[in-house]
């Protein structure tokens, strides 16, 4: 596990109020938004700001889009490519 799938999964873990184990079992296609009943709107702008201040990014509104928020695998590859930058 990368650095920045820990940090991703403890975002959600933290955020979505959702136990460790839960959090450790999400694999890369593992849907989010729209599949997690606690990943609604309003924990979709906690979950993003909760990123920026732990990886140290900044994620801009018209980087935010559903197929980010689709899958574990999608949001953590693009924690890991801005956090690169």
């Amino acid at each position: 596990m990368t650095e920045t799938e820990s940090i991703v999964r403890g975002v959600l873990r933290d955020v979505l109020g959702i136990s460790a184990a839960r959090a450790a079992a999400f694999e890369a296609d593992t849907g989010l938004f729209g599949a997690l009943p606690e990943f609604d709107s309003i924990a979709v702008a906690a979950v993003l700001t909760e990123l920026e201040d732990r990886l140290g990014i900044l994620i801009e509104d018209d980087e935010v889009d559903g197929d980010l928020l689709a899958t574990f695998g999608t949001l953590t590859r693009f924690a890991a490519d801005k956090a690169r930058r």
